[in-house]
């Protein structure tokens, strides 16, 4: 074996310290101390508060929150899953940097190893590896603070070299390092991300079977199957904890059918379609990919005193003042297509489009087949309501495609496929055995298409765009006709620029093709410009959404929030566990209540159901009852000059009550509708399937029975009660049947669900202590196995390496 020269390591050395240069430039205020303010991390905060400072306090996890929505599991809130041990292989991937920059340092890093093994030269690999990883989207999420997202993105690659690797016959390698990355993968806990990358996945698999068929080596390609099927069974036994939790906690959430039978026409087995479909990319939106800000960007947006709103502002004689003001602050009328809104588009890269359909003309092989059919794929579906009979049909027969919202965010397949088809193009145009006829025709028609196209929305964007929003409008209610027209006239100018722009570095990257065709250049200098024009152009964008202002300092990321004189009123109150309402946010879309007091609103994609029922078909309306029996003891309002004030609800029921008796219904629908108007002091609306948990119960309270909690803790509730006969009595937490048990005196007893979503039991008479315990087998079962799995893991991949490094040895001697 000979020796490895340090010659032959200086690309991949060069290709991480070009990465981590580029990183930490971009994320400079890093360097100063700063760190990133990220609205959803804020959020998240909000929501997690309870847990964390319970877990600070205890050093256990309380896996339940009383902080949101009246109650919830904590498994997609904020859980440790301790028995998952491959956290030290996430600090190596991500060089052990701070945040954000470790999820910059994984783009880069991920990519460049699915490029190498795909056999892309290093120094190709490293101007792939910009191009992927500077996707506007991958900032745009970065910004709002989809961390767990960005992460999942940046592990896509990796996987899917493994997966190649393996597909060569690579069995051992390739196994492990698809184990190893799927499982950081799935650890990410962004299941939509991973779906897309399954998608991926299978299309590439489809393309691979065939193609085995045709060359009759299917032995090996079912022998690579069975390996990478062991591979995925220990990364999902290594994630078993959080995945059999997901799993279980998911049939209760808004993310499986309701079991409400009104609206059916909208309804799915997951997520209503309006719900999946609300963020849909307009079929002509598209074109983003190629013009940044063709349809204007953000829906927040600064303009200049260039721009045309200024010049109409100063045409109309407006105030000097007032101009300023317009053009210092961001205004809501750039963006103009067809999601409700928007923090930026998906730009790809004019460059990379441009080497996309390169690689259209020139790369041979399933391979483009493959990255075509999914680049494809993922633009038809991103276009949700806009082509609903295609988004109908997967809503329908793709199973899983119904539990995931936002359908915008499947152009993360193209974003993943379109670079590496066009860095594929690229090692096919620098190969000198192809035929170079056929590469300046592809480059020809690839530079040719791209460029017309953007050459045309330069020059006559009114022959394709409109430029008129559906909130035009309204806008048009509020400003008048020539402001409006200012308006129109500077998203048109907008869409101009960037398209001249992109245009200008088509024919950038075009030329230094050519001048390598010529012989003029050499591929070296031609690679280096590449790199430097996709990095110019994909990194002037990024920072259009994500720049250095977007960075605060360290006390107010870590405390997000400043209690009002409400809330410090609030806080005052000693009792240990009731609600708060808060109608000067939109209770439903914020958690900053969350972190201050135990709110009947939140922030979260999967609260459970029948809570998101109860906010539709009741809190919405303003029932009181419910309010009552929800214990919201405190409402916040707004007063005349907005400023938050305290309102008490005497009527609020408290921590639990004995009813006289209860009503049966035989559904859903009926128990929701049951609660438009009852008393829940007196009465319980008890769904019939739990009618055997009542036998035996003759009804009845009488005036000393008394309930009192006496211990709070988000997972354990302890109460101590006096009945005179056997009672029913009615608790304001919420009914989850995966882990909450009851006991009375120490004694399991049942207990069921009551007014829709409360918690409910027959007590028998007498003082006794009653106890509320949260322990889910799902958890502590599965952080065994994922405790195991993850430490055979590390034992397999440090053995393989030990193994790789003594028979190097052996060879040397």
């Amino acid at each position: 074996m000979k020796n490895i020269s340090f010659k032959q390591i200086l690309p991949y050395l060069a290709g991480i310290a070009i990465f981590f240069v580029i990183t930490m430039v971009y994320f400079a205020p890093l360097l100063e101390g700063k760190q990133l303010l990220q609205s959803d991390i804020m959020n998240f905060k909000g929501a997690a508060k309870e847990i964390m400072d319970f877990r600070d306090r205890t050093g256990t996890e309380p896996l339940w929150t009383n902080s949101m929505f009246g109650g919830m599991p904590a498994y997609q809130i904020s859980t440790a899953y301790k028995g998952n041990q491959l956290g030290i292989l996430d600090k190596i991937m991500t060089l052990g940097l701070p945040h954000p920059a470790n999820i910059l340092i994984l783009y880069f890093l991920g990519f460049f190893i699915l490029m190498l093994v795909m056999k892309v030269d290093p120094w190709l690999s490293i101007a792939g590896s910009i191009g992927f990883a500077f996707s506007s989207f991958f900032f745009i999420i970065i910004d709002a603070g989809h961390n767990s997202q960005a992460f999942a993105i940046g592990y896509m690659a990796p996987v899917l070299a493994g997966i190649i690797l393996t597909l060569r016959k690579k069995y051992l390698w390739g196994g492990l390092l698809t184990a190893v990355f799927l499982s950081l993968e799935i650890k990410m806990n962004h299941p939509q991300i991973t779906y897309y990358l399954m998608m991926i996945v299978g299309i590439f698999g489809i393309f691979e079977l065939v193609d085995s068929i045709r060359h009759k080596w299917f032995k090996s390609f079912a022998l690579s199957v069975g390996v990478l099927m062991v591979a995925a069974a220990l990364a999902v036994a290594t994630n078993i904890t959080s995945l059999w939790a997901t799993y279980e906690y998911g049939k209760y959430t808004i993310r499986f059918k309701s079991e409400l039978t009104d609206d059916q026409h909208n309804k799915t087995t997951g997520l209503d379609k309006d719900y999946v479909t609300g963020w849909s990319y307009g079929i002509g939106e598209t074109m983003t990919l190629l013009i940044p800000n063709v349809y204007g960007g953000s829906s927040s947006a600064k303009v200049g005193r260039n721009s045309e709103i200024a010049k109409a502002l100063e045409k109309n004689n407006v105030a000097k003042e007032t101009i300023d003001n317009y053009t210092s602050q961001r205004l809501p009328f750039m963006y103009w297509g067809s999601q409700p809104f928007t923090s930026g588009p998906v730009y790809v890269g004019a460059i990379i489009c441009f080497l996309f359909f390169l690689g259209l003309f020139i790369v041979r092989g399933p391979v483009k087949w493959w990255l075509l059919t999914a680049t494809i794929l993922s633009i038809v579906l991103s276009w949700g309501h806009n082509l609903m009979s295609v988004t109908d049909f997967f809503l329908t027969y793709l199973p899983g495609y119904n539990k995931f919202r936002a359908v915008t965010m499947t152009l993360v397949i193209a974003e993943f496929c379109m670079p590496i088809l066009g860095i594929l193009a690229l090692k096919e145009f620098f190969d000198p055995a192809q035929d170079r006829k056929k590469l300046m025709r592809g480059l020809q028609l690839a530079a040719g298409i791209t460029g017309l196209i953007a050459l045309a929305y330069a020059l006559v964007p009114g022959a394709f765009l409109s430029f008129v929003s559906a909130n035009d409008t309204n806008y048009a209610q509020q400003f008048p006709d020539w402001f409006m027209q200012a308006v129109r006239d500077e998203r048109m100018s907008i869409a101009k620029s960037d398209a001249f722009r992109s245009l200008a570095y088509i024919l950038l990257a075009a030329g230094s093709l050519v001048a390598f065709w010529y012989g003029k250049l050499k591929k070296e200098f031609v690679v280096g410009i590449l790199a430097i024009l996709i990095l110019a152009d994909m990194l002037t964008i990024d920072k259009r959404y994500l720049d250095n202002e977007n960075f605060t300092t360290k006390s107010k990321v870590a405390n997000p929030f400043t209690p009002t004189p409400a809330d410090e009123l609030i806080l005052k109150d000693q009792d240990p566990n009731f609600r708060v309402y808060n109608l000067t946010v939109n209770p439903f879309m914020d958690a900053s209540t969350s972190y201050f007091h135990k709110s009947i609103g939140g922030y979260h994609g999967a609260k459970l159901r029948r809570y998101q029922d109860l906010i539709e078909k009741q809190i919405s309306k303003n029932n009181l009852a419910v309010l009552d029996m929800l214990n919201a003891k405190y409402f916040i309002v707004p007063d005349k000059d907005r400023v938050p004030t305290v309102q008490i609800n005497t009527g609020a029921l408290g921590n639990a009550w004995f009813v006289k008796g209860y009503r049966l219904v035989d559904n859903a629908d009926q128990e929701i509708s049951a609660l438009d108007k009852f008393t829940p002091a007196d009465t319980a609306i008890i769904d019939k399937s739990f009618n055997s948990l009542l036998s035996g119960y003759s009804g009845g309270r009488d005036s000393l029975d008394m309930i009192t909690l006496k211990s709070y803790q988000p997972n354990r509730l302890e109460y101590e009660y006096t009945a005179a006969r056997e009672g029913l009595a009615v608790f304001s937490e919420i009914y989850y049947p995966k882990g909450w048990d009851a006991f009375v005196d120490g004694n399991p007893m049942p207990h069921f669900r009551a007014n829709y979503v409360l918690r409910a039991m027959v007590l028998p008479a007498g003082t006794h202590k009653l106890e509320f315990r949260f322990e889910p087998k799902v958890y502590y079962t599965g952080e065994k196995i994922s405790m195991a799995s993850s430490i055979i893991l590390l034992l397999l991949v440090a053995g393989a390496g030990g193994f790789e490094i003594f028979r190097a040895l052996k060879k040397k001697e």
